[in-house]
């Protein structure tokens, strides 16, 4: 729960992380040709989720505001995390502009396993509890600090990174993408939860284990 003594901080953090460029040479987006174009969401959805403009005639001032972050997301029981998501499916009005945010809670101990954004770097705020970051870079070199309410950290896109609880209570951080939807691969979702299944030769060379220790594996991501 956002407290009155932790909104001046809030809105702080959300300036600071929509004006600070993000580390990447180039926009993980297009740069705008227009004023503004809000995402026509009634339309076909393409595969690369660049949606075409709503007819200026349809804008209202709804289309630029959003209250999705005052309030948890649903929470993954598996890995004790809710993720209240602030990108263009949820808030048409960030199309084209390169950017969304995300709430994200934690349970005592929970995680956002290791994963990673395709299409945008990551820059986030702890804003309650104490949160354990990290990520490792292609050249396997890993980088981790433990955070606390106000500290900020970035992550380079497309590296596998995680956050773990690592307080004693309920965590809260706030994320920031240059990108209008950054997308996010699992790790373990994607090894162990695929459709249709990886199959088990690929896995027990790739972990170095038996068949018994990959159905178990992959018997606790059926859900």
């Amino acid at each position: 729960m956002i407290t009155s003594s932790s909104f001046p901080l809030l809105c702080l953090t959300i300036s600071v992380l929509f004006l600070l460029p993000l580390p990447s040479s180039h926009s993980a987006d297009p740069d705008p040709l227009q004023d503004l174009c809000v995402a026509d969401l009634s339309a076909s959805t393409p595969a690369d989720y660049n949606f075409p403009c709503k007819p200026i005639s349809e804008i209202t001032s709804d289309d630029f505001f959003f209250d999705g972050l005052t309030k948890p997301g649903n929470k993954t029981e598996v890995f004790g995390v809710s993720v209240s998501a602030g990108n263009v499916l949820t808030f048409p009005g960030l199309n084209t502009l390169g950017i969304s945010l995300n709430r994200v809670g934690f349970a005592p101990r929970g995680i956002v396993p290791p994963h990673s954004h395709p299409r945008a770097s990551e820059v986030g705020v702890v804003m309650e509890g104490k949160i354990l970051t990290g990520f490792v870079t292609t050249k396997n070199v890993f980088y981790s600090k433990v955070l606390t309410a106000g500290e900020v950290f970035v992550i380079p896109r497309g590296l596998v990174h995680f956050q773990l609880n690592v307080g004693e209570g309920e965590a809260l951080e706030f994320t920031a993408f240059n990108s209008h939807l950054p997308g996010s691969a699992t790790v373990p979702l994607n090894l162990f939860s695929a459709t249709p299944s990886i199959s088990d030769q690929v896995l027990t060379k790739t972990f170095l284990v038996g068949e018994d220790v990959i159905d178990n594996i992959r018997s606790k991501f059926r859900f």
